[in-house]
């Protein structure tokens, strides 16, 4: 079985265009894993490749949702996981490309029961025994059906007490069943393209500049004159907020500008801490970010 390869890592940091070259050379196919990248209509401040940007290689999870419309990791993994399984099957590489690290670990990666849905039934069904009966009834039926969980939770925890006999109703396991450790759906290699900070910031600031002369403003004024609110989930990502609540309190571009910038450096950030404690993930400096030091890995 081919190696699933994985470019992910901060904003503004080359993972397209590295993702496009190892597509190339590896036969490959690119799956994004950028949580405003789902969305239609949302095109220059997700800095969505064009279709001349993405040289004839076939890009999947690009403009699969309305930006009317709610998008969790659950429906992500419902889409994108067929889309890797069968690019396995013959005999290609699945490019998995994106910033969004839940998106990308729920590809990589088998469910845990402590990522059962919600089951509002389940949950009311409890939260009224409880309220009927008291706490300590409702960790009664925990301690029968879970004892372990019993055992670390204190009955006034209610929350938690319900969850877990939530979980084991929705599996008929046990929370304390859970597994610890990931466990990997498939072979997998990972990088991410490591600039200095100071680099990659004033990376992010040309970006953002480049998104304002483009029209990013516009693209804001678009949605909504469309019926895209300030409240839905598409309005929530960087760049689409600040100018949404701009634009309602009468900021100007200059303000909305630097507030981007600043969110983005920070996300960057957080982007960077995250991925560098993944499983199989290699650094590689700019000047190293190759198709054949990729190659290396993948092999």
């Amino acid at each position: 079985m081919r190696k699933v390869l994985v470019i992910c890592g901060a904003t503004a940091s080359g993972k397209t265009a590295l993702s496009i070259a190892c597509a190339k050379a590896f036969n490959g196919e690119i799956i994004s894993a950028d949580s405003l990248l789902v969305y239609e209509k949302l095109t220059i401040g997700t800095a969505k490749p064009t279709l001349e940007e993405r040289e004839g290689i076939p890009h999947h999870m690009i403009d699969v949702v309305s930006p009317k419309e709610s998008f969790s990791v659950s429906d992500y993994e419902g889409m994108a996981l067929p889309i890797v399984e069968r690019l396995l099957l013959e005999d290609k590489t699945p490019i998995i490309c994106g910033g969004t690290g839940f998106y990308i670990n729920s590809l990589l990666y088998k469910s845990q029961f402590g990522n059962v849905g919600a089951n509002e039934e389940i949950r009311q069904k409890y939260e009224r025994l409880a309220e009927e009966f008291g706490k300590e009834y409702v960790h009664g039926i925990l301690r029968e059906k879970d004892p372990l969980s019993a055992d670390r939770l204190h009955y006034n925890d209610v929350k938690r007490v319900i969850r877990a006999l939530e979980i084991y109703d929705v599996t008929g396991k046990a929370k304390s069943e859970q597994q610890d450790v990931l466990t990997p759906r498939f072979p997998f290699v990972a990088v991410s393209i490591d600039y200095p900070r100071d680099k990659l910031y004033n990376r992010i600031n040309l970006r953002v500049d480049k998104m304002f002369e483009q029209g990013l403003v516009q693209e804001v004024q678009s949605l909504m004159q469309e019926g895209v609110t300030e409240e839905m989930q598409c309005m929530q990502g960087i760049g689409y907020k600040e100018i949404a609540e701009g634009l309602r309190l009468g900021k100007t571009e200059a303000e909305m500008k630097e507030l981007i910038k600043k969110n983005t450096r920070n996300y960057a950030k957080r982007q960077q801490t995250f991925f560098k404690r993944m499983q199989n993930h290699t650094l590689l400096t700019p000047e190293n970010a190759t198709v054949s030091e990729v190659e290396k890995l993948v092999k």
